[in-house]
């Protein structure tokens, strides 16, 4: 899909309940000081065995889901640690989107940060989703709509919420900096506020720094 409020493609089944990001981003991947390579570590002890032979009986190695999109995921997917790191893997590895009926509060809030779309439906519409791909002879394919706000399969169509600040970033396009500079000038106005009432508040780090290197 070209449409920047859609995504759609290839649903890769993944029904394992409570993946967490320490199994969705391994640790070890962590080294580096920037975002690059992270698709390599993406659900490492799933993609290979302990001699890092590749499991050809998971989803994500059969060559049919070469372009997955999306997961349908079990509940409580991206619980434990705070690392980011798991989303940019899933972005990086091609993953636009992850369904599930429940989400890790902090993989959900940077997820939605980073345009990792987490739609969130009734575990029996999951469920359901869950049965159609493993029926189908080929890849399901679904399709998400963030201006209809609905999850769209060949046998089911549901709708879906989002925070109405989540939806907006998704279809504008914003990361959280973007989001903060829509309200520059409201900030802006605040802040020659708080200064004109408390002036001697203005540029104290840069001016106590001066003092100090002059002193």
């Amino acid at each position: 899909m070209t449409e920047s409020h859609r995504i759609g493609g290839i649903a890769a089944p993944l029904n394992i309940a409570n993946l967490d990001t320490d199994q969705i981003m391994p640790k070890q991947f962590l080294r580096g000081i920037d975002k690059k390579g992270l698709d390599k570590g993406l659900l490492w002890d799933l993609r290979f065995d302990r001699e890092g032979h590749i499991r050809h009986d998971f989803v994500l190695n059969r060559p049919e889901f070469a372009n997955t999109r999306v997961l349908i995921a079990g509940p409580n997917f991206g619980c434990g640690s705070s690392r980011e790191h798991a989303v940019w893997g899933l972005q990086q590895f091609g993953i636009q989107a992850v369904i599930a009926s429940s989400f890790g509060e902090i993989f959900y809030s940077n997820a939605m940060n980073n345009a990792l779309l987490a739609v969130i439906l009734p575990q029996d519409d999951v469920s359901r989703l869950l049965d159609e791909a493993h029926r189908n002879s080929t890849p399901l394919n679904i399709e998400i709509d963030v201006i209809s706000m609905e999850v769209r399969s060949p046998g089911m169509t549901r709708p879906f919420t989002l925070a109405k600040r989540h939806r907006r970033m998704f279809l504008e396009g914003l990361d959280m900096i973007g989001a903060s500079l829509a309200h520059k000038a409201n900030i802006a106005a605040f802040a020659q506020h708080h200064w004109s009432r408390q002036p001697w508040v203005r540029d104290i780090a840069r001016l106590t720094k001066h003092r100090i290197d002059n002193h």
